[in-house]
């Protein structure tokens, strides 16, 4: 795995990890916040060939 792919995944897993402590927070624009920041990283895995799990 090149350094790209690893620091790519590193980031959408903490996205997903501060979403998911916004979401327990009941933190709304932080949640909006996170979920555009976890789209984006999604979005840019998928152009790049990158495989993210579910």
């Amino acid at each position: 795995m090149d350094a790209f792919t690893a620091g790519l995944l590193q980031r959408i897993r903490a996205t997903e990890s501060d979403l998911t402590r916004a979401l327990d927070d009941g933190d709304d624009f932080l949640v909006e916040v996170e979920q555009g920041e976890l789209d984006d990283l999604r979005r840019l895995a998928a152009e790049h060939g990158v495989e993210v799990g579910a």
